[in-house]
């Protein structure tokens, strides 16, 4: 059974700086699209950002250049490292994935990852003014 377990959350000033974390467990897929999407409170969950086997990324508009996803295969670990962080980015921050990476694309940012199966308990960022 797939589990997915984020942790790094917690609380930050503006311009502070996050690592959050996603272990993997249950899988051993070379192919896949995993991701990192947030839902801050009375909002829609939206997409942050996505990277498949291959390495390939995709970013919301809100975070380019601030936000950095990477995977780490050997250790079934999937990061985001989190840079000027502002206040609205405060929300619950959510790791998922599927295995297969038809799903690693913008329609995935903008739908919020409808299409992905397995996902986290989410991890709480919050950023002060």
């Amino acid at each position: 059974q797939v589990q997915l377990a984020e942790s790094g959350g917690g609380s930050v000033q503006a311009g502070g700086s996050l690592r959050l974390s996603c272990a993997a467990h249950g899988y051993t897929y070379s192919s896949y699209c995993m991701g990192w999407f947030r839902q801050a409170p009375g909002k829609e969950r939206e997409g942050v950002a996505l990277i498949d086997g291959t390495g390939t990324t995709t970013y919301a508009d809100s975070v380019k250049g601030r936000f950095s996803i990477s995977s780490d295969n050997a250790k079934n670990t999937l990061y985001l490292q989190m840079n000027s962080l502002k206040p609205e980015d405060t929300a619950m921050y959510y790791c998922a994935a599927d295995w297969t990476d038809d799903d690693c694309n913008e329609e995935s940012i903008e739908s919020g990852g409808i299409t992905l199966p397995y996902w986290g308990q989410g991890t709480q960022v919050t950023v002060s003014s």
